[in-house]
């Protein structure tokens, strides 16, 4: 167990009746303090492992632990752990008091005690003014902002966030992102949240864990994540990634060439392999990291566009190689109109320093 670890799943499998495996043998420390996010796709074990965490659901094999003591066996409200639903599980019977301070209701507290703990819990969450209101006369943020008082007020070890802003609209949400970063910082409880989204995971979490098929495929920090990706998974699963099959020609120090047919590639390796010459490897490239020019070049191969995107500030070009390989392109929007069109060829180069992973399987 790490020495910062605030909770540990030691070798947790979880097999589902019918032979659905859960989890499958998953190790992962989760430290004090920390904003980590469980990423991935529907039915990867991100939301099993944050349920057996919370103890409403028994791990097949394996142990979990807080602070070094086995808590596997102990029930979910006997766990210094709090968990935010993605329906929020409001009571739209009572006000936003009582729903805030429904937890305390069950601790040894005098009244005022729970009043003070219930209107400092919602002034952290910006809802001060909202504490005689029915839930029925909320917005869909301010529920969710009720739901995350009525978590925090008991003071959890852990938070335990299972999408909690899968309900709202874009704009609310992205909002609320920074709202939910920013009063993990102020709390300094370790929060654990779960998410389908990247650009949600990225864009808050202090670590993610990426999960496919039970098993954990890797975790970092989201620049780490995002420009070093330990397998084609993780690659093209974390933003857009151009996966090319590509032939080894030399290496010459930390660089190594690659050619994905005509166009020539640098990448890097974070095992060290270094593979004989002519293999052939996965070399993942960002479409930002490629360059296009209406003529050839040194360093450039012809694409032929077969699709333009409009994204803003940028065209994303779908083209292909040659011998049809497919390759995404972010080319930035021409001031005098100019642009590639349907039809085009694009001579198409790796930008100078970019960092190209070598991809495991």
């Amino acid at each position: 167990m790490a020495p910062d670890a605030l909770v540990r799943l030691d070798k947790v499998s979880k097999a589902f009746p019918g032979g659905v495996v859960g989890l499958d043998t998953v190790d992962l420390d989760i430290v004090m303090g920390e904003f980590l996010t469980l990423l991935g796709p529907s039915g990867c074990g991100k939301t099993t492992s944050l349920r057996v965490i919370a103890g409403f659901e028994s791990p097949s094999s394996g142990n979990v632990l807080l602070e070094g003591r086995d808590i596997t066996g102990l029930r979910p409200f006997d766990r210094p752990v709090n968990t935010v639903f993605q329906d929020y599980a409001l009571f739209p019977h009572m006000d936003v008091a009582a729903n805030v301070g429904f937890g305390l209701s069950l601790r040894k507290l005098t009244g005022a005690e729970q009043a003070k703990r219930v209107r400092e819990a919602l002034d952290m969450v910006g809802l001060a003014d909202k504490l005689r209101a029915r839930v029925s006369e909320l917005s869909g943020g301010q529920r969710q902002r009720v739901a995350l008082a009525r978590a925090i007020v008991c003071e959890p070890r852990v938070l335990l966030l299972d999408e909690p802003l899968s309900a709202l609209d874009a704009h609310l949400r992205e909002q609320m992102q920074v709202e939910l970063k920013r009063l993990q910082s102020r709390l300094g409880t370790t929060f654990v949240m779960v998410t389908h989204d990247q650009t949600e995971a990225l864009s808050i979490s202090d670590r993610i864990v990426v999960m496919n098929k039970g098993r954990i495929e890797q975790i970092a920090p989201p620049a780490m994540l995002y420009d070093r990706p330990a397998t084609r998974f993780v690659a093209s699963f974390i933003g857009t990634m151009n996966l090319l099959q590509s032939r080894f020609l030399g290496r010459d120090g930390e660089r190594l060439h690659f050619a994905a047919g005509d166009l020539p590639l640098e990448a890097t390796s974070d095992s060290g392999e270094t593979p004989a010459a002519g293999d052939m490897r996965t070399i993942g490239v960002r479409p930002e990291d490629l360059l296009v020019a209406g003529e050839a070049g040194e360093g450039t191969a012809p694409a032929r566009v077969s699709g333009v995107v409009f994204h803003g500030r940028t065209l994303r070009l779908h083209a292909e190689l040659g011998q049809g390989t497919p390759i995404v392109i972010d080319a930035p929007r021409r001031a005098d109109g100019s642009q590639f069109g349907v039809g085009d060829v694009a001579y198409v180069s790796l930008r100078r320093g970019a960092n190209c992973p070598m991809l495991s399987s």
